[in-house]
């Protein structure tokens, strides 16, 4: 029987620059394959080859896509032999601190013939420049728009039932749990869900939670506890030994937007823009905090205006980050026209060796 392939983003463009949760990845995993080389598309369909041929082996296996080029792959985990494969060069730079034990470095820098890459190097660099410009303006963007986020979530934290918000949580927490104590480690895995990416903003909800029976969407202003409440879940599930996924923020670093107790068949995700979802399936329910956000006009006024500029400088962001990906994906092909095709095949054929029985 196969195995099944779930997709969420490798990295995020956030508020506090290029965010990514690769570290504890590595931490469980048995081996890690830290891939180096210089940028390049060709990798992405060698990584999903051997994801293709694990599901065949009946492994589940997590497929950690780019924010740039969606239809991109940086990096597989396969579960059960608990082996991660790593583009570790771009667009973040990871290296090995247990060499000779779970960590092997395979090194495409090898593979190019000179002469093309002498040829290609002025307009390479060329587009490397553009695409620092495009991306430190992306990042400024964001920054920019995370500091007016954070007013938006002052003005409503301002008129929130706190106190009502914390009887939600036990409550939920007595549903979810119970008296349930599994004594044992829980094991902690962190996601993250989505980012800003070329064609704005994009998310793997759907993904992330297919095969779980109870799905619970809620619906809230910003700054009104949404991952408040789900960091509290995820702590109580801990103490009682229930394993947590914990799926992160593409804008906001520090803030989680869904929490998944796999044991339990049950998640909980924030279900406004920039991912609004609503019921489309049995096991699905809305949990709205509106409610505990007092009306005031004058609140609303001043929000009013926030929103106005938020949508501005997300907007400005996603074009900086739409150029920075053309860019991007140049570069990419430059590199790629230089490969030595043989001496590619051979070095893909060390991964393929990998390969669990």
């Amino acid at each position: 029987m196969n195995g099944t392939l779930t997709e969420s983003m490798g990295t995020a463009y956030t508020g506090a620059g290029l965010s990514h949760k690769y570290e504890y990845l590595i931490q469980n995993a048995e081996k890690t394959i830290f891939i180096k080389s210089p940028p390049t598309f060709a990798l992405s369909h060698v990584l999903n080859e051997l994801a293709a041929m694990y599901v065949k082996r009946g492994y589940d296996v997590d497929r950690f896509r780019s924010p740039l080029h969606i239809e991109k792959t940086d990096g597989i985990y396969v579960k059960g032999p608990e082996l991660f494969y790593l583009t570790a060069s771009h667009p973040i730079s990871l290296e090995p601190t247990q060499l000779g034990e779970r960590h092997r470095v395979v090194s495409f820098y090898d593979v190019y013939d000179e002469n093309k890459l002498r040829m290609n190097n002025s307009q390479i660099a060329e587009y490397m420049e553009s695409a620092a410009t495009y991306l430190e303006k992306a990042l400024e963007s964001l920054t920019e728009a995370k500091a007016i986020h954070d007013e938006w979530e002052a003005v409503n934290i301002r008129r929130m039932d706190w106190q009502a918000h914390e009887a939600k949580i036990q409550a939920l927490a007595s549903d979810l749990f119970g008296s349930l104590d599994l004594r044992k480690k829980a094991l902690v895995t962190h996601r993250i869900i989505g980012s800003l990416s070329s064609k704005g903003a994009h998310d793997f909800i759907p993904s992330i939670t297919k095969s779980l029976k109870r799905r619970i969407l809620i619906k809230a202003l910003p700054g009104t506890g949404k991952s408040t409440m789900m960091k509290a879940l995820g702590d109580e599930a801990e103490k009682r030994g229930i394993d947590v996924l914990y799926g992160w923020c593409g804008l906001d670093a520090g803030s989680i937007d869904l929490v998944q107790f796999p044991e339990l068949s049950v998640c909980l995700f924030d279900a406004t823009e920039p991912h609004a979802y609503d019921v489309d399936r049995e096991g699905d329910e809305i949990l709205s905090l509106v409610d505990m956000c007092a009306p005031d006009e004058a609140a609303e006024i001043e929000i009013d205006d926030i929103r106005v500029r938020y949508k501005e400088m997300i907007g400005k962001a996603a074009a900086y980050m739409h150029s920075y990906a053309r860019q991007t994906s140049l570069i990419d092909a430059g590199m790629d026209s230089a490969l030595d095709q043989e001496l590619f095949n051979s070095k893909v054929s060390v991964l393929t060796e990998l390969l669990a029985p």
